[in-house]
C-alpha cells in the first residue's frame, strides 16, 4: 500500500524539476546545515520526526522527498519504490538538495552534513563521494549500498557509521570492506559503532526499533556533526 506524503513544506529546484522536501528550523532560527535521507519507505512521519529532533539540536534540518510524494507502508511496495529510483538519479536529487540547503539564510555552515537512514544511508556515502569539500560529515545507519561499492576518492567529509550486529541487510562482515574502500579511496578511516540491533533499530515505528541503541546511536551522530559543523557549539 501506498499513499501521498503529507510531510512537505517547502519546494526546491533540483535535477531541472521542482521537488518537495520537509524543512526544520532551530529555536534560534539559524545554525548548520544537515540534509537527512529518508529509508526506502519514504518521506514518512518517523524521518520528518528525526529532523525536528535535530533542528531541535541547533542545525537546520531539510529531508528531500525522493519519492516525489509517495509514501510504502508494506515492504513489498518499499522495495518497488527503491528500485524504480535509479541511484545516479538519486544522488542528482540530493546535490540539488544541498544546493538548496546551503543557500537557505538561516545556513550558517559553508558545508553541511548529511545523515540517513537504511537506503538513505548508502546515499549518504554516495552523496559525500559526489560532493567533495560541500559535505563536512556524513553519518549512515544501517546504510544500503546498492551495487557495487562506489569510488571514495572524491570523500572529504568525516564519516561516522551506525549498524546493528544482528542485521542481516547489512551483515557486519560487510563493513570492514567497506571501511578499506573509504579509507582507501579518501586517506581517512571512517568511525564505525556496533549495537546489539538488528537493522532499522532507531525506527520506533517499527518493531526492529531497539530503544537503548537507538539514543546511544543518536547521541553520538549529533555530536558528530556537530563537531564537524558548528566547532564552537
Amino acid at each position: 500500500m501506498t499513499e501521498q506524503s503529507s510531510r512537505h513544506n517547502t519546494t526546491f529546484t533540483t535535477d531541472g524539476r521542482e521537488a518537495y522536501g520537509y524543512l526544520a528550523l532551530p529555536p534560534s532560527g539559524q545554525g548548520p546545515g544537515v540534509i537527512v535521507i529518508q529509508e526506502w519507505w519514504g518521506l514518512d512521519d518517523h524521518i520528518a520526526d528525526l529532523t525536528e529532533r535535530l533542528a531541535a539540536e541547533g542545525f537546520v534540518a531539510f529531508a528531500p522527498d525522493l519519492y516525489g510524494g509517495r509514501v510504502a507502508h508494506e515492504s513489498d511496495d518499499a522495495l518497488r519504490m527503491m528500485q524504480e529510483l535509479p541511484v545516479e538519479e538519486g544522488v542528482r536529487r540530493l546535490s540539488g538538495a544541498v544546493d538548496y540547503l546551503l543557500a537557505h539564510p538561516a545556513v550558517t555552515s559553508d558545508k553541511v552534513g548529511a545523515i540517513g537512514f537504511c537506503m538513505g544511508g548508502g546515499f549518504v556515502l554516495l552523496l559525500a563521494a559526489r560532493e567533495g569539500d560541500r559535505i563536512a560529515a556524513a553519518v549512515p545507519f544501517y546504510g544500503v549500498i546498492q551495487g557495487e561499492l562506489p569510488d571514495f576518492s572524491g570523500l572529504r567529509a568525516a564519516v561516522q557509521g551506525h549498524y546493528g550486529q544482528d542485521d542481516p541487510t547489512v551483515p557486519v562482515e560487510s563493513l570492514a570492506p567497506l571501511a578499506e574502500a573509504i579509507e582507501k579511496g579518501s586517506g581517512q578511516a571512517p568511525e564505525f559503532h556496533l549495537y546489539p540491533a538488528g537493522h532499522a533499530f532507531v525506527n520506533d515505528q517499527r518493531p526492529s526499533y531497539h530503544p537503548a541503541s537507538a539514543e546511544l546511536a543518536w547521541q553520538r551522530a549529533v555530536a558528530f556533526l556537530h563537531r564537524h559543523l558548528d566547532p564552537a557549539a
